[in-house]
């Protein structure tokens, strides 16, 4: 049985980075499941038909970080249609052989809630409002305003809302290096496949 971690959080909040360093140290499979909204969000027209037709071409798309994008995500990720046309791609994921990373907003609380590691990755709103603005050479303001706007919205929808599971291991990056949370995660990782 494949050994499934599950990592959520907000935006900029670094769950992206400690995904794929993860991922890397432990010869697992990663999938961003963001780039699935963000895919099927940039491809326009009707987001229903455009998740139920998305290709691996539509994920290597050099367009998904940006601010638009992620936007376009949120708001499409709200579709109850759109979500459950991605689900049976991200089970599948999972499913890999020797084990998958998969980071979301929904992934330990609606996709794998069976996960053997969830963490819920976090960090102040200040943090990541100044993460991604540098990422995208942004003005901070108007990120901080952006994240909040989709912080909410992702929060309080209906469908699979941006929430820790129950069971997960909050991880606040706030004032981490990316090393030392991506040695946090790793020994989580280790402390449930070598319980003492």
């Amino acid at each position: 049985m494949p050994f499934i971690i599950a990592i959520d959080g907000p935006a900029a909040s670094g769950k992206g980075t400690i995904s794929r360093a993860l991922a890397a140290h432990l010869g697992f499979h990663h999938l961003d499941t963001g780039l699935l909204y963000r895919a099927t969000g940039a491809k326009g027209g009707d987001p229903v038909a455009a998740a139920r037709g998305l290709t691996a071409d539509d994920l290597a798309r050099d367009d998904l970080r940006s601010a638009a994008a992620g936007q376009a995500a949120s708001r499409i990720a709200a579709i109850p249609e759109v979500r459950a046309a991605l689900v049976a791609f991200q089970h599948s994921f999972a499913a890999q052989e020797p084990g998958a990373v998969l980071d979301g907003r929904d992934i330990g609380t609606v996709i794998c809630p069976g996960a053997q590691v969830k963490l819920y990755v976090t960090a102040s709103d200040e943090v990541r409002a100044a993460r991604r603005a540098a990422e995208l050479g942004a003005e901070p303001d108007r990120m901080l305003a952006e994240l909040r706007e989709r912080d909410l919205r992702d929060s309080q929808r209906e469908v699979a809302p941006l929430r820790p599971a129950e069971d997960a291991v909050v991880l606040d990056t706030s004032s981490l290096s990316i090393g030392d949370a991506v040695a946090r995660a790793i020994a989580e990782v280790a402390r449930v496949r070598s319980p003492a």
